[in-house]
């Protein structure tokens, strides 16, 4: 049965350790459907952790995160904006793919807060874990996993946030942008990439 209490990580700062048992995680319903936990990736002592909202169709598949059309799409601009994806730490607020079917496809569908919650417990064991200098934050759901579900990314994207008390000595600095999916969907493509391109430059800076 799912532990209504959510995920509890092992106590532990290795993350290997922590990736081997969120592998068995059932702290929330999603671990039925999913095909696997797709946990963080990436430098054990990078200076940038950046938190999608969940695993896609791609990734649930691969057990890795932002393999799919937006995460090739975050590379780029990665790249653009001057940071090297190796050197990053790449996870998601929520581990399991959350999706409805419509015959043999599998659509996305976004996390409920109950789940964000839930699985809130891993993304703070991977703050722990790296340690990083800054939290870049790609959409709502990340942004407001990690920052109050009354964060507004509208009011406050592509801004330097002040953490919440409780967790601001795992987030020195944060900044909030879209997520790269909202880019693949929006109207002017090329506007809203080179927006979400601005906002990395941003991020970038935070770090000196």
């Amino acid at each position: 049965m799912p532990d209504s209490r959510g995920a509890e990580p092992p106590d532990t700062t290795d993350l290997d350790r922590l990736r081997s048992a969120a592998s068995g995680c059932r702290g929330c319903p999603l671990y039925q459907d999913a095909t696997q936990t797709v946990f963080g990736e990436g430098d054990a002592g990078a200076q940038v952790l950046v938190v999608g909202e969940q695993p896609g169709e791609k990734e649930d598949l691969a057990g890795e995160p932002f393999v799919g059309p937006a995460g090739k799409l975050l590379d780029r601009a990665f790249e653009e904006a001057g940071f090297d994806r190796g050197s990053l730490y790449v996870t998601n607020a929520v581990k399991h793919f959350k999706f409805k079917r419509e015959g043999k496809r599998r659509i996305h569908q976004k996390p409920g807060r109950t789940e964000v919650v839930a699985c809130r417990p891993w993304l703070l064991a991977e703050l722990r874990a790296v340690r990083p200098e800054l939290v870049l934050l790609l959409g709502a759901t990340a942004a407001q996993s990690l920052l109050g579900p009354k964060f507004r990314l509208t009011a406050h994207r592509g801004e330097p946030v002040e953490a919440p008390a409780d967790v601001a000595d795992l987030v020195p600095s944060a900044l909030a942008t879209v997520h790269p999916s909202a880019v693949l969907r929006a109207p002017d493509r090329d506007d809203a990439y080179a927006a979400f391109v601005a906002d990395l430059r941003a991020a970038a800076k935070l770090l000196g």
